[in-house]
């Protein structure tokens, strides 16, 4: 795979479970913990035996088709067979395959629990056991399942837990499923905690999806994942941002497995270089090219944020974390501070624009536990331009193209607002909030031009239309199609009555 170097985790981890240990490992994300236990997970099973030698269990789908494609890639040369089970899937083709014989087995809890109790998935010489995200999987969510599943392995497996956060429940409960284990925590290096800067801003009661869109227009080459904290909240935001004409994509445990396997893909490839998600991406997706994570809504625990996090600034590369707090979320702020090693620094908002100068937050913004201070940013030029096009993925069939967003104008804000003028008298000059960009009148058929007397202008452009039925003269805010004929309200009615009664009589007929 053209690695020669450990990472720490790696060096401290290979040996202990090359040698047979019970091991629990501690690393922040993109540390390489995959590797630390896939490695010796592939020397344990024994290609020429039959049966379910190694299984392994993540938290969610997405996490284990990860790993089992680093499982698959380690191990195919050596003839080991590898089957990813999750739910989203059909039984059969997953029951098939274990018929036919695998050796190792990567999947989430509540699939394989099922196929174990349908008699599909013995577990009965499994030598290799690994709980990735312990602490989510040791949890009151799955660990019924997994204290089921653990039951039905043997008692003489070697078992590894890994996980960014190792809280001391996690190792309380887990030493029951272990033996002497031996606990390994890597804690970062003074030159990997500054790769990721954390910053939370005070938004007071600034509209919070102005703010993500005034980040948005400004963001960079990289990837960004925007966090909600409910299915149906992400999926919302995730179409109001399309139709402003954003490229994004909706990840959410709703979704069918075939949806989420296809969003995932738009998202790694640079299809989609914005994904709006649920918790569901906090943990173990590895996407080297995420530049920016923003909480738009706080997640429910310390760990949780520490997770989100991590997407970003992958095995050393630098990334950039920021967290909005409104007025609603200051309690629960607070709450989450209690958890943190070390305190996140707070700075009200002041533009996206500001940010980039390196003038809108304090000097010790860091997250816990990873650390980080401000990191010298790029020159602001590079990145003002709005809504960057990115490469488009290949269209499928029977799906509309995407339509490409305009360049951003310069906005009224940067042009003519400078330090002391106030937002309201744009607002009374302009017609218009000066926090929104202006934008090119064909790509969203709005208008920046004001009114003469200084009123709020319309912000569609308005179309002349004529009534095929009576000939009246109106206007209205969509471009008329010249080979449709169009109806005012009066005529439109009158012929859906016609219809509706030529209809009913047909059906009495």
């Amino acid at each position: 795979m053209g690695i020669t170097t450990p990472t720490p985790i790696q060096a401290e981890v290979l040996p202990l479970l090359l040698d047979g240990r019970d091991v629990i490992g501690q690393a922040r994300t993109g540390s390489g913990k995959t590797l630390a236990f896939a490695l010796p997970l592939i020397e344990v099973v024994d290609p020429r035996q039959k049966g379910v030698q190694a299984l392994v269990l993540t938290p969610t789908r997405e996490l284990a088709v990860q790993v089992a494609g680093v499982v698959d890639q380690l191990g195919a040369a050596r003839g080991i067979k590898t089957l990813m089970i999750s739910g989203g899937r059909a039984f059969g083709p997953q029951r098939d395959e274990l018929r036919r014989g695998v050796h190792v087995v990567v999947g989430t809890p509540g699939r394989v629990l099922d196929l174990l109790n349908q008699g599909a998935l013995w577990l009965d010489r499994v030598r290799f056991f690994v709980l990735d995200e312990a602490d989510e999987m040791l949890d009151r969510g799955f660990a019924p399942d997994v204290e089921r599943i653990i039951a039905r392995t043997t008692p003489d497996r070697q078992t590894a837990l890994f996980s960014a956060t190792v809280p001391a429940w996690v190792k309380q409960t887990a030493h029951k499923h272990l033996n002497d284990a031996e606990t390994v925590t890597i804690t970062p290096e003074p030159g990997e905690v500054t790769q990721i800067e954390h910053l939370a801003f005070d938004i007071g009661n600034a509209d919070k999806m102005q703010i993500l869109e005034d980040l948005l227009d400004h963001r960079g080459e990289g990837s960004i994942i925007v966090f909600g904290r409910t299915k149906h909240g992400v999926n919302k935001l995730a179409r109001r941002l399309q139709a402003a004409g954003y490229p994004v994509a909706a990840l959410q445990g709703n979704l069918s497995q075939n949806a989420r396997d296809r969003v995932m893909d738009d998202f790694r490839n640079g299809n989609v270089p914005i994904l709006v998600a649920t918790n569901v991406a906090a943990r173990g997706l590895d996407v080297s090219h995420v530049e920016q994570v923003i909480n738009l809504e706080l997640p429910e625990s310390p760990e949780l944020l520490t997770h989100r996090i991590g997407r970003t600034g992958r095995m050393g590369r630098h990334g950039q974390a920021i967290t909005l707090l409104g007025p609603e979320d200051v309690t629960k702020w607070r709450r989450l501070e209690r958890g943190f090693t070390r305190p996140i620094a707070r700075a009200p908002w002041r533009g996206a624009k500001t940010l980039l100068d390196g003038n809108g937050h304090t000097d010790a913004a860091v997250s816990a536990p990873i650390v980080a201070a401000p990191a010298e940013r790029e020159a602001p030029r590079a990145r003002t331009q709005s809504r960057r096009s990115t490469p488009a993925a290949s269209p499928r069939k029977g799906a509309a193209p995407r339509r490409q967003p305009a360049a951003r104008r310069e906005s009224l804000f940067e042009r003519d607002a400078g330090p002391d003028l106030d937002g309201r008298e744009l607002l009374r000059r302009y017609g218009r909030d000066p926090r929104r960009p202006s934008w090119v009148d064909g790509e969203r058929g709005e208008t920046a031009a004001a009114s003469g007397n200084g009123a709020s202008s319309s912000r569609r452009q308005r179309h002349q239309s004529v009534c095929a039925g009576c000939g009246q003269t109106a206007e209205t805010t969509f471009r008329p199609d010249p080979a449709r004929p169009v109806y005012c309200d009066a005529c439109y009615r009158a012929k859906r009555e016609a219809r509706r009664g030529a209809s009913a009589a047909a059906t009495a007929s």
